[in-house]
């Protein structure tokens, strides 16, 4: 039993009707390291693997990039997968490119045909949004707009506004990461969640990271969160849970809730 809306990726479910869908990141250096990665995390079954290619360290390399993800869809067989470069303002890693690159790059993975969503800071310039939901739409790639805040959780109605702003940019999934600094900004996580997962006609994700934060990777999707990050290999954000405890958490949950 769940209140969200499903991520679609070709006319079907993100994981086969499991909610909230179980994402697992890549974040290996190297080449080697990231396909080791693959092999270990998709025994695991995850639902989506993320590419976190802002700790790749050929990045600049575009040709590279582009060689990698189509090794990373061979190898991953059926687990669909995402693109990210988070920025260093978000999260992410010190990154010697251009944002222009960025954008260039994240176009160029949509035009390969190599992955499934790509993940952008709907905080970025709106002509580059533009210009990558132009590509993503052109290539049946799904769009992800996102926004961290590893300082503090914002209000509830600035949660919403956010969710909603992804929304009007275009998004075809909302993502919210924030850090909480009291149990009181965990609740209102999951109630805008809630709220925005019932009112906005796109799927929502979101997440309140740290130890805190870690009933919203659990319980999340009992209030419309599609998507929890969980370890496959190595974490790429503090908080995240290994696959295997998530995958028990949802299946209790699913057997529950599902007598209601």
């Amino acid at each position: 039993m769940h209140v969200g809306k499903p991520i679609t990726l070709r006319g079907k479910s993100l994981g086969s009707g499991r909610f909230p869908a179980i994402c697992t990141p890549l974040v290996g250096h190297t080449r080697e390291q990231i396909l080791s990665e693959v092999e270990l995390v998709k025994a695991k079954q995850p639902d989506l693997l993320e590419w976190r290619v802002d700790f790749f360290a050929d990045i600049g390399n575009l040709a590279k990039v582009l060689a990698l993800a189509a090794e990373i869809r061979l190898a991953s067989g059926e687990i669909p997968l995402l693109f990210t470069r988070r920025s260093a303002r978000e999260g992410g890693e010190s990154i010697a490119v251009s944002e222009e690159y960025v954008v260039a790059m994240l176009c160029a993975v949509c035009e390969a045909g190599s992955v499934d969503l790509v993940d952008f800071e709907m905080n970025s310039d709106p002509a580059h949004i533009a210009q990558l939901r132009a590509a993503a739409q052109a290539h049946g790639v799904a769009l992800v707009l996102s926004n961290h805040n590893f300082q503090l959780t914002p209000p509830q109605e600035v949660l919403r506004q956010r969710f909603a702003q992804a929304q009007q940019l275009g998004a075809d999934v909302a993502k919210i990461a924030v850090m909480p600094q009291r149990l009181e900004d965990v609740l209102n996580v999951l109630s805008a969640t809630l709220e925005s997962s019932q009112s906005l006609s796109i799927p929502v994700v979101s997440m309140a990271m740290g130890p805190e934060g870690a009933i919203t990777r659990l319980f999340g999707g009992v209030f419309g969160s599609a998507m929890s990050f969980a370890v496959g290999a190595s974490s790429s954000a503090p908080g995240q849970i290994p696959i295997e405890d998530l995958s028990a958490v949802l299946r209790i949950l699913s057997k529950s809730m599902g007598k209601r």
